[in-house]
């Protein structure tokens, strides 16, 4: 089992997430931005507003 902090993971805190596979320990992400952002929480809102930012750019992605 692996665990990953949510900061690890471009997020905000040191929230962990434990998961077998990469695509457990995302899914698990996924949720915790979701609740996050509808908790309106600060710190994870622009935490996901730079990564929009960089996705928007595969050389920033790199």
């Amino acid at each position: 089992m692996k665990t990953m902090r949510c900061k690890q993971l471009g997020g905000a805190c040191d929230h962990n997430f434990h998961a077998d596979t990469f695509d457990e320990m995302a899914e698990q992400s996924k949720k915790y931005a979701m609740e996050m952002f509808s908790a309106g929480d600060e710190a994870h809102l622009m935490a996901m507003n730079e990564m929009q930012k960089l996705m928007q750019s595969s050389e920033a992605m790199t």
